[in-house]
């Protein structure tokens, strides 16, 4: 079977027809040269496909799903909530997190927080992009901006507070609930004393001292996120 994976927001089902977007069918029939007959795979939330190109017209693909390759995922929720910064930088960042696993991103605006807006529609093709080419099903959800008292007040989780005034540099996994695991992950000024405050007097939290060097935002997300996985799993 090709290796080929589109994420399909509809829903999908056994012996269904319908057809992908423009883009997608562009990719298809003149990036990967597909034919009709050809085999691909399509997923969102609910599992994977294996499906088969019906017909080839200017504008789309046709296709019908044929049988289902994997169900639906069903893991502890990973949460990034983080600091927006750069970009180029911000894209590799979420790319790579999204590759390990993360289901959900919070953007929080921080009081040193120096990019203060994020472009959601660009983020949302780099978590498909990055769920297409790293074999996962579900695609990871982003949330609008918020400040940190929002975030704390409206959500119950396991919080890891990326601290490097901690000492503490082991998790202990038997304190985790089974609510979501959320590492949240400070500005490039690093936080004010007062959001530390706030965040160590949240239920539940864990701190976390990841290096005892300072990382760069995209660098402390990729650690953290390894040493949470080396955790649970």
């Amino acid at each position: 079977m090709s290796n080929i994976r589109l994420f399909f927001s509809n829903t999908l089902s056994k012996n269904m027809i319908d057809k992908l977007d423009k883009s997608q069918s562009h990719y298809l029939t003149k990036v990967m040269r597909l034919k009709k007959n050809d085999i691909f795979s399509l997923f969102n939330k609910t599992g994977e496909w294996e499906a088969k190109i019906l017909n080839i017209t200017k504008d789309f693909v046709e296709f019908k799903s044929i049988k289902q390759l994997r169900q639906k995922e069903n893991v502890q929720e990973l949460w990034l909530a983080f600091s927006p910064i750069k970009s180029n930088y911000q894209n590799f960042m979420i790319q790579k997190a999204t590759e390990l696993g993360v289901s959900k991103f919070l953007p929080i605006i921080f009081d040193r927080t120096i990019v203060r807006k994020i472009n959601k529609d660009r983020l949302e093709k780099i978590v498909i992009e990055a769920c297409e080419q790293s074999n996962r099903i579900s695609v990871p959800s982003i949330e609008e901006a918020q400040n940190l008292k929002s975030f704390l007040n409206s959500n119950s989780i396991n919080l890891i507070f990326t601290d490097l005034n901690s000492d503490n540099k082991k998790i202990e996994k038997t304190k985790f609930s089974d609510e979501p695991i959320c590492i949240i992950i400070g500005p490039e000024g690093d936080f004010s004393e007062h959001e530390r405050q706030e965040i160590l007097s949240f239920k539940g939290v864990q701190a976390l001292k990841i290096n005892d060097n300072i990382l760069r935002s995209e660098t402390a997300v990729i650690s953290a996120i390894s040493i949470i996985n080396y955790v649970i799993n």
